[in-house]
This record gives C-alpha cells, sequence and structure tokens, in this order.
C-alpha cells in the first residue's frame, strides 16, 4: 500500500486538545477535575443570536450559501469592523468563514509561495506555525520579554531574522497565551517594519473585543497597513459562540476574493443558518457582552488572586483576553522537575487541577530559561476556580 504524503509530517496540531483528552481520562475515572486547559466558555450565547438561528432554520435557510458569505453579514461586517477600528470597508472586503482559524491557512494560502519566510509569534497559537510549515513557508519564530507589567515584543529576535525571503508577518495583539497587548510605539514599530519590508501582515484580532480596561486599537487603521492587512475576525470569543464555527477574514479586495476561492473549494460556504445568527449577533443589541465581560474580569480577578497566594508565582494582569500566563519556574526548580509534562501531569493527577504548559505554544526557542504555563479562565466559574488554586497551593508549597 502506497504511503500518506510527506507532507503531513509538516503538519502540526493544537496541543491543548491533547491536555483536555488527559483531563477528561482522569475525570472519567472518577477524580475531579479543574479545567484552565482549553479557551473554551461555559457562559451561554446571548439568546437573540440563538433565536436568529431558529428563525433562519424556521425560514427555510438550510441550503447552500454563497462561498463568501451572504450579503446581509458581510455587509453588517463591513460596517462594524470598520467602525471599531476606523476604517472603511465594504462587503467586498469581508470573507465568512467557519470560524477564525481558517483565516489562517487560507490567507497564507493567497499570499505565500513555498520558501517564503514567515514571521509568527512564539509563544503563540499553534496552528501558525502548522500552517506556515506545512504550506512549504520557513516558520520565523519571535519571541517575548518579560517585564514587571506584561510582555513585550522581542524586536531585536524579529529585526535579525528577515531577509529578502521574508514576505508576511502574523501578528496577534491581544495574544493567546500570555495576555500580552501591544503599546502605541510597539505597534507602530511593528508597521513601520512591515511598511519597510514590505510584508503582508495577518493581524489575528480573535481578542479585540476582550479587554477590561482602554480601547483596542488594529494594526490595520495606521497609516499605510489597510492595504497590506488581513484581519483575522471570530464570533467565538466576543459573542460566546465558540461552538457555532463562525469568523470572517477581513481585508483588501483581491486577497479576501482569493480566500473566498478558497471557501468554495474547501466547505463550500459557511453555514447557512447560522450567518443569520452572525447578523444578530453584530446588528443586535450589545448589552450582553458586557455581562460576559464583566464574569470574565471577576475571574481573572479572582485567579490572580489565587496564583498570588501561591508562594514561587509571578503573574503579571493583563487587560485583555481571559489567559494568564505565570511565571513557575521557582516552583519546577523548587520541586526538582525535569519535564514539563511532568510537571503538568503531577498537578493534574494530584490535584485536579489541568492547565497548559508554555510547549503547547508552539517550539521552545533555544534562549528561554524560565517555565510558564497558562491558565485559561473562560471555562471555569470562580467558586471552582478558587477551590482549584487551593489545592494547587498545597501541593505545590
Amino acid at each position: 500500500m502506497r504511503p500518506l504524503s510527506k507532507k503531513l509530517t509538516r503538519l502540526g496540531t493544537e496541543t491543548a486538545f491533547q491536555v483536555g483528552a488527559d483531563a477528561a481520562a482522569w475525570q472519567n475515572k472518577g477524580h475531579k477535575v479543574y479545567p484552565f486547559h482549553l479557551g473554551d466558555m461555559n457562559i451561554p450565547s446571548p439568546g437573540h443570536i440563538v433565536e436568529a438561528m431558529n428563525k433562519a432554520i424556521r425560514d427555510g435557510y438550510t441550503g447552500y450559501a454563497p462561498g463568501a458569505g451572504i450579503s446581509p453579514l458581510r455587509e453588517a461586517m463591513a460596517e462594524n469592523v470598520g467602525k471599531d477600528r476606523g476604517l472603511e470597508y465594504g462587503p467586498e472586503n469581508v470573507s465568512i468563514q467557519p470560524g477564525g482559524k481558517p483565516v489562517i491557512g487560507k490567507f497564507l494560502s493567497t499570499v505565500m509561495n513555498e520558501g517564503d519566510e514567515v514571521l509568527y509569534p512564539n509563544p503563540g497559537y499553534p496552528i501558525y506555525e502548522s500552517q506556515i510549515e506545512y504550506q512549504g513557508g520557513k516558520a520565523l519564530p519571535y519571541g517575548y520579554i518579560a517585564t514587571d507589567s506584561g510582555f513585550e515584543i522581542n524586536r531585536d529576535e524579529i529585526e535579525s531574522q528577515i531577509t529578502p525571503k521574508t514576505s508576511i508577518l502574523i501578528y496577534n495583539n491581544f495574544q493567546n497565551p500570555i495576555g500580552a497587548e501591544s503599546s502605541t510605539e510597539e505597534m507602530q514599530w511593528l508597521a513601520d517594519l512591515a511598511l519597510k519590508h514590505d510584508l503582508w501582515v495577518l493581524s489575528d484580532e480573535a481578542y479585540f473585543e476582550i479587554r477590561y480596561a482602554g480601547k483596542s486599537t488594529s494594526i490595520a487603521s495606521l497609516p499605510g497597513m489597510k492595504e497590506r492587512t488581513v484581519i483575522l475576525y471570530t464570533f467565538s470569543k466576543k459573542f460566546a459562540m465558540t461552538g457555532w464555527r463562525l469568523g470572517a477574514a477581513i481585508g483588501p479586495e483581491n486577497v479576501i476574493s482569493s480566500i473566498s476561492k478558497f471557501n468554495t473549494n474547501h466547505e463550500s460556504c459557511s453555514n447557512h443558518f447560522v450567518q443569520y445568527a452572525g447578523v444578530a449577533a453584530v446588528s443586535g443589541p450589545q448589552e450582553q457582552q458586557k455581562v460576559i465581560l464583566n464574569q470574565l474580569k471577576e475571574r481573572r480577578d479572582a485567579l490572580m488572586t489565587s496564583l498570588l497566594a501561591i508562594d514561587g508565582v509571578k503573574v503579571s494582569k493583563p487587560e485583555t483576553t481571559f489567559y494568564l500566563f505565570p511565571d513557575v519556574t521557582e516552583i519546577y526548580n523548587r520541586k526538582d522537575y525535569k519535564s514539563s509534562a511532568d510537571f503538568r501531569l503531577d498537578a493534574l493527577h494530584e490535584t485536579g487541577v489541568s492547565f497548559c504548559s508554555r510547549e503547547h505554544f508552539g517550539r521552545r526557542l533555544s534562549h528561554e530559561k524560565d517555565v510558564f504555563i497558562r491558565f485559561a479562565y473562560s471555562g471555569i466559574n470562580i467558586d471552582l476556580i478558587q477551590e482549584g488554586l487551593e489545592r494547587l497551593k498545597h501541593f505545590w508549597e
């Protein structure tokens, strides 16, 4: 029998799901699990969005839709995304997707040639690395520097890697897993870099609206950037719609029309009736989003308090995303661990607390010495946050 494609050796995965499998296996043995590992949400989708989907089904929107998405949603997205970012978009600038994740691969398929070099954040969302390498690009990871107030992009690391073959910058402000947010000056520096080296930019804005103070800015809104930037948008976080699988690519018309051609090749179209739920989400009442944000903020604060009560934990408080990325180097060394997998699994088996390690977000860079882990608090209530972290405190101390 013929072997499978050699390209599969270059295809990665989202390894946080393996952490979920470990947690489920432990739970199936009768143990209590505190799920901090996956950025899913246990908050209900707003009722008017659910009703809009049900109405669309009753009205017969259960067949194919246009590959680029239905016009009402593309128009609503163009207006909403543009208004929030101080930009003007039309429906021709929007391609509806079955989630935010497909934008990554389709964007790369549209603008990247084999052998092109792509700058991407590491630690970062692991699908960047997976898709770059699967499609024949060269992945150039850039890291972050931990400061007392959070994380900053390692600028020297980016600049030292750029060559004439570097064609793309992937940028995830409000970053998963570390919760980092660029300062105005840092974002402008990145924009200047993209302009200087004529880079395409994928701006992953999955957490653009998940913020507890301040105002979000898109790199696409900076001078000269709209024409070279594609925004990755998802309904998953803002509207608590993770399982609905609805997102969009927003950007220059020539790139977006090609992405829509991939839609036709890959899945024909995004789910028809779910797109009408998307119209209700974007154009309908927004009060429920404030409720969602308040819940997440209360969870963040409870988790911060509990983590800082553990001797040996260092963690900064981000104003965006629903992740904390504590430095646990002191605990790791004190307990004489040699493997982050052992560190994670021992915590699960001794306390029920399930979290991801830094290694689940791209290959560890050679200069990294400290040990970080990620806690997601979008899928766990405050009482369980406090209970689980108390158990973890007793185990680690």
